[in-house]
């Protein structure tokens, strides 16, 4: 799952509308946050749903499982929300090294979160275009190939 994480004494998260990840917090409690920076992994992640025998990815630099519990919910242009506290129950560090993350990586970060807004009620379909265009340039401009293969990812798994 790609999730938002917030800092803070608990680390918060926030799950939109009727999401697997929403679905799996209630049913099982908790899960797995994994600290990746390879970009494919990423899109893949944030866009569309993976199963695998092993939660852990290869590519996770770190990763924690944590319980998870609602703690508020709400609507928001006519998308219902709920907020979670995540408590670490195990975690380890993989790798140690230190990543080189790029403009295009940042870049497809942003545009797994214009795709995924695409069709839902209160965001405005031109202006998530007119980034996810952008995002694509900078990409173009900064990225590598794994940045370009993650932003055709992002294109398989919207609507874009």
């Amino acid at each position: 799952l790609a999730l938002g994480l917030r800092a803070g004494d608990p680390v918060t998260a926030r799950t939109w509308g009727n999401t697997r990840t929403r679905r799996n917090f209630h049913r099982r409690g908790e899960a797995h946050v994994q600290f990746v920076d390879d970009p494919v992994d990423f899109a893949d992640a944030a866009l569309s749903i993976v199963e695998r025998e092993e939660p852990i990815l290869e590519s996770a630099s770190a990763w924690a499982r944590v319980s998870v519990e609602r703690v508020e919910s709400g609507t928001d242009g006519g998308t219902d929300w709920e907020a979670w506290t995540l408590t670490p129950l195990e975690s380890r560090t993989v790798n140690e090294r230190v990543p080189t993350i790029d403009r295009g990586f940042g870049a497809v970060v942003e545009a797994t979160v214009a795709a995924s807004r695409l069709s839902v009620a209160g965001y405005d379909e031109a202006e998530l275009s007119d980034r996810l265009a952008h995002c694509a340039s900078v990409v173009d401009r900064a990225g590598g190939p794994r940045e370009r293969e993650a932003l055709e990812r992002v294109r398989e798994h919207s609507s874009w």
